[in-house]
């Protein structure tokens, strides 16, 4: 298949690229060129900001393709854009949403492709909800090919996935491990959630394209794999080979004190317990089953991030604010004992 990607080098993207580069298939990446380091071997890079749509344009004029997928919109306008460029020239498009769109809060922890998208919390979310939208209401006007999946937690060998960081990513929460510091999680840390290995990610994604049955269709990609955040955290304190100093600390309380996007990515989206039904998604690729289990898959990312200077980024202030925030924790803790 010849297939176009928006985005290709991402956490969620690049083991889809690998995977189809060494199945053969002829991939396209639009990119700034900036970071050719990043580009997978075998893409051929399209180079262009794609908002610049009339450079875009040129650069696919005389090209068609069997899929297209945009791993970076977050909002209609983007699609709009997508649309008028592709629209004639794709067999398939397929959009990266969120499975944060489901709604918020929960009426019920296991989720299917048919639960409400409603999130009221989370901005990001609610612009993926209008994506989806805009791009159905041109599938059902017009027949635009459209396939819209649907990722939760995904995570690869670059960052380590968590409820609790800083702007600068994971790498500060890691290093007050290894500096047998105390690290925050959320709420009890008995609330569910899910984490998906981004090579299980592709190989899914893999069997949707192409698929004559995922058009006009939502998918929804996960492992099967249920973990409480307690578990997360000590499969990665393991990983690191510390033990783990965990202080459990409210999601309203993290989202009122911080200038962090804890209302969003807490309250609307982590802090809830979920389960996800992957039912449809094996309908469509029958021989898929995700087998990376988290202990396994996190033990590669934490190795990964240890030899590589480049995946850890200090963050002062946001180990600042962990200390205040503990500190606080442990007064409150000693104020109401001594009552």
């Amino acid at each position: 298949m010849k297939i176009l990607f928006i985005g290709g080098t991402g956490t969620i993207s690049a083991d889809i690229s690998r995977a189809l580069l060494a199945e053969g298939h002829e991939l396209y990446l639009i990119n700034r060129g900036n970071s050719n380091s990043c580009l997978p071997k075998g893409a051929t890079p399209l180079v262009a900001d794609v908002n610049d749509e009339q450079k875009v344009a040129g650069l696919i004029k005389d090209l068609s393709f069997d899929a297209v997928a945009d791993f970076i919109a977050f909002a209609p306008e983007h699609l709009e854009r997508d649309y008028r460029l592709f629209k004639g020239k794709t067999k398939q498009f397929i959009f990266i949403s969120s499975a944060s769109a489901y709604q918020k809060p929960l009426s019920g922890y296991r989720i299917t492709e048919g639960t409400p998208l409603a999130n009221p919390l989370w901005e990001y979310s609610r612009g993926k909800i209008a994506c989806e939208d805009y791009l159905m209401q041109r599938y059902r006007s017009e027949g635009f090919p459209v396939t819209i999946v649907r990722p939760s937690h995904t995570y690869s060998e670059r960052s380590v996935p968590l409820g609790v960081h800083g702007a600068r990513g994971s790498w500060q929460v890691l290093k007050r491990m290894l500096e047998k510091k105390p690290v925050i999680i959320h709420g009890d840390g008995a609330s569910l959630w899910t984490m998906t290995d981004s090579r299980d990610f592709a190989r899914a994604f893999v069997g949707l394209l192409g698929n004559v049955h995922a058009i006009g269709e939502a998918v929804q990609i996960t492992s099967d794999e249920t973990l409480t955040w307690n578990q997360i955290y000590e499969c990665i304190a393991r990983a690191l080979n510390v033990p783990l100093r965990a202080v459990h600390v409210s999601s309203e309380m993290l989202a009122a004190c911080s200038d962090y996007d804890f209302t969003g990515g807490l309250l609307g989206d982590k802090a809830n317990s979920v389960v996800f039904d992957n039912a449809k998604l094996k309908r469509l690729v029958p021989d898929f089953t995700a087998n990376i289990r988290f202990d396994q898959g996190i033990k590669r990312t934490v190795d990964y991030v240890l030899a590589h200077k480049e995946c850890q980024q200090p963050d002062e202030e946001f180990d600042a604010w962990c200390d205040r925030v503990i500190a606080a924790v442990g007064r409150a803790i000693a104020e109401v004992r001594n009552c």
